[in-house]
């Protein structure tokens, strides 16, 4: 939904700003089609955001096996990737 399209921007730039790649898909296509796409083109993380996590300046995060971790706080969420990130170099 374009309401929720400036938090989705928000978020990504953060996470540009760390290093991290991500995108923001505004398509018009449908939230399953979305999850499915995501899959195909191998993103480890999807972050799915709709009011509630607008509200909650939270996302809610898909795996690329679509296990659903569940809604954490963006800052939260950064510092998982930060730590992921360190942990792995």
């Amino acid at each position: 939904h374009a309401e929720w399209k400036e938090f989705c921007e928000s978020v990504r730039s953060k996470l540009h700003d760390l290093g991290f790649y991500a995108e923001v898909d505004t398509s018009k296509a449908t939230f399953q089609k979305k999850v499915r796409t995501a899959q195909v083109d191998q993103y480890n993380l999807q972050l799915v955001v709709g009011q509630k996590e607008v509200e909650n300046n939270s996302v809610n995060i898909r795996t690329r096996e679509n296990k659903v971790e569940g809604e954490m706080k963006v800052d939260d969420f950064i510092a998982k990737c930060i730590k992921m990130r360190d942990e792995y170099q």
